[in-house]
């Protein structure tokens, strides 16, 4: 695993476009400051990896990118392997072997019954919970019954580990084991209907979950026979699984010592035989403390054995028994304390390297690191053999493609004082693997192997107080996401990256607080978490805009956009074809008579038939009309603003014609004499403007000037003959008091236009102004055209009276007076 001796496989190089490393290289961004002489900066690895519809783009630098998956970027189909493949992947997922002398291989004792059991149970297609304590050789025992099993299912045994692995991993664990399919992440339609045409019997050890996660595990595969191996204090499966149950207890005290004989490799003396049942009544005949026994007594042969016996022929007899340790007196046997816990003693007795990976498994939560990382964590080149060493000593038990300390070890050390120190070997250990994980020439998949031990470094730093931890913490969190992403390790991915969001909360790193919040976001859109990706994004980008990173910021942006057109609606209320979404609508009490109150909310002409809104959707026709009691709010800032200018903007305009209209006049025209209780309206009669009705019975002073009078027409208008017998009407500006009869419309109306009594509610007539704005006016009995525009002047009553008025006429004509 040193990055400097590199395989081809680590830069893609033997495979296609879709292979585990695609070559891609990211170019990093060019030096502010090149002349000050900094380093040569490394490129960057960016890899695709296609999860369900996304492309993702791994980018290590401003952050992953995700896009829908184009059309020729699509993965092949996933192919099922063969059983050449499937046990060449089964060699290359099992623990490495340990370097030194070979380690005796130990029989199966008192496990044929059980074994026998688990073949026929999983040969009829059930599934089987094996339940054991810590230490009673489940592991070994799962080995031998996956031999065994080798040929019942079409696609043959897959061993998987359970330990801490989630329903999720197991489910894609078992996808990768069956198919290949690099770089491809399936989304949970298609990982579904992949899994239920599996058939394998799967052996899967360590397990720590139950209940409904146990049974989502069996109902996505039903064509495969689990067997389970788990400790008593893990959770129950529920009551309706159809599991069975099998109970594996200690061994037998003559298998305890047969066993025993066998770690030794010869026979026990009699003092040694009382002291193995001793230990057997102590530790409940669990086998792993008969394996660590047997390495304290070879360690005890080792110190009472005389270098030169065997040059001068002795027998092996005489050399135990007159054998001395370094000071010269005999060795005794251990205590019986010292035999049921014997991890310090085993420690004591290793050599330095060996027990300073001690140190480091414990620091680390019990994961142990790879044997290669061992000479650069340790100093010391010949420090990968310290993995040999604690293995034979029974410290060590396998755990998927790793080692970790024994069940119960990390305690017994921990009481020892090999924990003293766990922060500073930590802190060690997240450097040189945050060096080791962002190297390029270290593939994905071995970056992945190492993730529990890379996840246990940073939870040992990340709620430490130490100096420099929470930044160490940060870096090694830098470099490793980008590999667990790569490595489809999305559990561990997540992980890392809430521990260096956290890190970086703790040690004031914005810019790399940033980018864990933008990875976080778009690991939540490829897991079909809409709501969590936009949170984590927005973060991101108020973050990189705070900081000025335009390229971060624009990532950013860019998985938003995505995730707002997954989700189904836009920023802003709209959807993604530009609709608006509809609004809350309520009903209004109609306006008060005399007009619209200076406080209340100006209201607009409505956009249809049967609501009226705040803002139109677009800018109505000139003359539409139309009322309504329903009005409909829309929400929004940008239309809260719009509404408020054009409030104001009404507000200035109304303004202006009542004081225009208090103004006196004394013009006149063509012979006529427009008063300021008359408005001019555009008509398309050949007499030129017509004039209003008088919105008063009588106005003070009835006559005009000319002298000339004016009747009545049929519908209530006063028709006043002109100097070439066309008639004309004329109003005036509507007052408190009320006018019979008198249409909205500036033209006569037509014969049999009812007329409205004085006892009603007045109507407004409109008033010519720069810019003619469309008000709401009150219902009346009179049909309105819809072409007509209403006035919103409120009524002025400086000029009127209750009396009849009459108005002057273009000829000069005497007065008439207005017949009620």
């Amino acid at each position: 695993m040193d990055p400097i001796h590199r395989g081809p496989e680590d830069f893609g190089q033997g495979n296609d476009g879709h292979g585990e490393e695609s070559g891609r290289r990211l170019q990093p961004r060019a030096p502010l400051t090149s002349d000050f002489g900094q380093q040569t900066m490394q490129q960057a690895r960016v890899v695709q990896v296609v999860s369900g519809d996304f492309l993702l783009t791994v980018n290590p630098v401003d952050g992953s990118e995700v896009e829908l998956c184009p059309p020729g970027e699509q993965p092949p189909v996933p192919v099922r392997r063969n059983a050449a493949e499937r046990a060449d992947r089964e060699r290359a997922a099992a623990p490495p072997v340990p370097p030194g002398p070979p380690a005796p291989q130990l029989p199966l004792l008192e496990r044929q019954e059980e074994r026998e059991r688990l073949v026929r149970l999983l040969a009829r297609g059930r599934s089987v919970r094996l339940t054991g304590p810590a230490g009673s050789g489940r592991t070994a025992l799962l080995s031998a019954v996956a031999a065994d099993c080798a040929d019942l299912a079409p696609d043959g045994v897959v061993r998987l580990s359970g330990l801490k692995r989630t329903v999720t991993d197991l489910l894609y664990g078992l996808f990768e084991a069956v198919y290949d399919a690099p770089l491809l992440r399936p989304d949970r339609a298609v990982l579904l209907e992949k899994l239920r045409s599996i058939g394998a019997v799967v052996v899967l050890d360590d397990l720590e979950f139950g209940g409904a996660a146990l049974d989502e595990l069996l109902d996505a595969t039903p064509e495969c026979a689990f067997l389970f191996a788990t400790t008593p204090d893990a959770p129950a499966p529920a009551a309706d699984a159809h599991l069975d149950e099998v109970f594996l207890a200690g061994l037998g005290r003559s298998a305890s010592v047969e066993l025993l004989e066998h770690v030794v490799e010869r026979p026990l003396t009699d003092e040694e035989a009382n002291w193995a049942g001793d230990l057997w009544f102590e530790s409940e005949g669990l086998p792993l403390r008969f394996v660590q026994a047997g390495a304290l007594l070879r360690q005890r042969d080792m110190l009472r054995t005389d270098p030169t016996a065997h040059d001068e022929g002795r027998p092996v007899d005489d050399i135990f028994a007159k054998g001395a340790d370094a000071e010269g007196q005999g060795v005794p046997l251990p205590s019986l304390g010292e035999g049921a816990a014997p991890a310090a003693l085993l420690a004591s007795r290793l050599s330095g390297p060996a027990r300073d990976a001690l140190h480091f498994a414990v620091a680390l939560g019990g994961e142990v690191p790879h044997q290669a990382h061992l000479p650069a964590l340790v100093g010391d080149t010949h420090a990968d053999a310290a993995l040999g060493e604690l293995a034979g000593c029974g410290l060590l038990s396998p755990a998927g493609s790793r080692y970790r300390l024994a069940p119960g070890v990390v305690a017994q050390l921990e009481a020892a004082g090999y924990g003293e120190d766990a922060d500073d070997r930590a802190r060690t250990a997240a450097q040189h693997y945050a060096w080791w994980a962002g190297h390029p020439s270290v593939a994905a998949a071995r970056a992945v192997a190492e993730a529990d031990a890379i996840v246990a470094a940073m939870t040992r730093l990340v709620p430490g107080d130490g100096a420099g931890q929470a930044s160490a913490a940060v870096l090694l969190a830098r470099s490793a996401t980008p590999a667990f992403a790569a490595g489809l390790h999305w559990s561990g991915w997540e992980k890392t990256l809430r521990l260096g969001q956290e890190a970086a909360r703790i040690a004031g790193e914005v810019a790399e607080e940033a980018y864990f919040h933008h990875e976080l976001g778009v690991l939540a859109l490829c897991n079909g978490n809409p709501d969590r990706a936009r949170a984590e994004l927005e973060t991101s980008i108020g973050m990189r805009g705070a900081l000025a990173d335009k390229s971060g910021a624009v990532a950013g942006r860019r998985a938003l956009a995505l995730v707002a057109d997954r989700s189904g609606a836009l920023p802003g209320g709209r959807t993604p074809a530009g609709e608006e979404m509809p609004a809350a609508r309520y009903d209004e009490p109609a306006s008060p008579f005399g007009g619209i109150p200076a406080a209340g909310p100006m209201v607009l002409p409505r956009t249809s038939e049967d609501d009226t809104a705040l803002i139109p959707r677009a800018a109505p026709a000139s003359g539409t009309g139309g009322f309504g009691g329903r009005k409909a709010v829309l929400g929004g800032a940008r239309r809260n603003l719009v509404a408020a200018g054009a409030g104001v903007v009404l507000a200035a305009v109304l303004g202006t014609v009542v004081t225009l209209g208090m103004m006196p006049s004394s013009d006149a025209q063509d012979g006529r004499r427009v008063s300021t209780e008359q408005s001019a309206v555009e008509d398309d009669s050949e007499n030129g403007l017509p004039a209003d009705e008088p919105a008063d019975d009588s106005t003070p002073g009835g006559a005009s000037s000319s002298g000339s009078s004016r009747a009545p027409g049929p519908s209530g208008s006063q028709v006043t003959p002109s100097g070439s017998g066309a008639p004309s009407s004329e109003s005036s500006v509507p007052s408190d008091s009320p006018s019979p009869g008198r249409p909205t419309s500036g033209r006569p109306s037509s014969p049999g236009t009812p007329t409205k009594s004085p006892d009603r509610t007045p109507t407004k007539t409109p008033t010519k102004t720069a810019t003619p704005t469309p008000t709401e006016t009150e219902p009346t009995d009179t049909p309105t055209p819809a072409d007509t525009p209403t006035d919103p002047t409120p009524p002025d009553t400086s000029d009127s009276a209750s009396g009849p008025s009459t108005t002057a006429s273009a000829s000069g004509s005497s007065p008439e007076p207005v017949v009620a």
